[in-house]
């Protein structure tokens, strides 16, 4: 049995973790900034905790209340994100450094935190994005994050490898979340038409992988597509004038 601590598990992929590593009777802790308005399907083994991965000291104490209630942590799976849509000439700094504090910073953070109590064995995951590996119009921000946070992990397997930690990231396609909700239904049609898998993923497809990843003894510093064949395809890019809106939710 293994301890897993979930960021942003209050919804969308987050939650999709939560809820299979659960179902699958790990115990696991949730941050997230807000309780979920929908209860965790198995609740006897989630523990909600409330931390802003963007607050050094939240996360602090965010940790120290699993391990009071757990002793160990094993997993560490970092899905909390925010995005703010934008082209360079018209995206704000504020929504800039909003993006980059929450999807990269605050990853950092949560990694910075839970690596000294890290046993030989553990697993670290972080959740990215097909925009961190391609360029889409109207990204910027979101797009430098996710870049960022391949980077780290790669820096980070090897940095912790001698530890017997693993760090992998999993990069999932477009998914059917939150934070896609706000699409209109050309931009969806338009978007999954360069998907060659010819659907959007879901939240629970991705925690399938996750789950897998974090398992797996022999993977560290690998990159892990779940996107529907989306990075395979010549450019992999969405159609130019797509452009994400610009107050989607976090995920």
């Amino acid at each position: 049995m293994s301890t897993w601590l979930v960021t942003g598990g209050s919804r969308g992929i987050g939650r999709a973790v939560v809820d299979h590593v659960a179902g699958a009777g790990d115990p696991v802790a949730s941050f997230s900034r807000s309780a979920s308005a929908v209860a965790p399907a198995h609740p006897d083994r989630v523990l909600e905790v409330k931390a802003d991965v963007t607050d050094p000291e939240s996360i602090r104490r965010g940790v120290e209340t699993v391990l009071e209630r757990y002793g160990s942590i094993d997993v560490v799976v970092n899905s909390a994100g925010v995005h703010c849509g934008g082209r360079i000439d018209s995206l704000g700094r504020e929504a800039w450094d909003e993006v980059l504090a929450t999807n990269l910073t605050g990853a950092f953070e949560v990694c910075r935190a839970v690596v000294p109590v890290l046993r030989p064995g553990a697993a670290i995951v972080n959740v990215g994005a097909v925009v961190g590996l391609r360029g889409f119009p109207g990204d910027v921000a979101y797009g430098s994050a996710k870049a960022g946070l391949s980077g780290m992990t790669q820096v980070l397997a090897v940095e912790l490898a001698p530890r017997g930690i693993r760090v992998n990231l999993v990069v999932p396609g477009f998914v059917d979340t939150d934070m896609t909700a706000g699409l209109t239904e050309q931009a969806r049609r338009r978007i999954t038409d360069t998907i060659p898998a010819g659907r959007t993923g879901t939240p629970g497809e991705i925690a399938d992988v996750v789950a897998a990843v974090a398992r797996s003894t022999y993977m560290t510093g690998a990159t892990v597509p779940v996107d529907g064949g989306l990075l395979a395809t010549f450019g992999g890019g969405r159609p130019s004038g797509v452009v994400p809106p610009s107050n989607e939710p976090p995920r």
